[in-house]
């Protein structure tokens, strides 16, 4: 019975442990309203550093149908850290394919794509950061898009 006792009080304190471990993962997609991504919509993404000195890579995410017409897609990606009063915007050219094929994780005819935008980023203060993305493209709304998102992985 002691042995039985001592050997869940060992688990709880193993699960409790994991259950403490950081993870040093942020992502989070938002679906696009009717599958058209319009000039209007621009999804924020918001999310707490609190380690100033590892660096990250930061990823743009991108699922869309094999219905869509372009190989690429350009985003204006806006940032705005702990205590700014100004959004800082950088506009980017992705790539979603070749002549040849889609890039990404493909299931049917829905493909997934993460794009490295910054392959090593400090953030310099602690506290909470906003990314926002616009689809910048010649047509609006843009059709065939079906979620948008962020994916910021410590590096280790």
């Amino acid at each position: 019975m002691v042995k039985k006792i001592v050997l869940f009080i060992g688990i709880v304190l193993l699960l409790t442990s994991v259950g403490c471990i950081n993870i040093n993962l942020f992502e989070k997609q938002v679906p696009v309203p009717s599958q058209r991504w319009s000039y209007g919509f621009v999804p924020e993404f918001k999310f707490s550093i609190n380690d100033t000195v590892s660096r990250f890579r930061i990823f743009a995410v991108i699922r869309h149908t094999d219905r869509y017409q372009f190989n690429n897609i350009w985003l204006r990606i806006g940032l705005k850290g702990p205590g700014a009063d100004s959004v800082k915007y950088q506009n980017m050219n992705l790539q979603l394919a070749d002549n040849k094929k889609w890039f990404g994780e493909g299931v049917d005819d829905i493909y997934e794509v993460r794009v490295l935008m910054n392959p090593g980023a400090v953030f310099k203060k602690a506290g909470d950061y906003t990314f926002s993305v616009a689809q910048i493209m010649r047509e609006n709304p843009l059709p065939d898009i079906m979620n948008v998102g962020i994916r910021i992985e410590k590096i280790e």
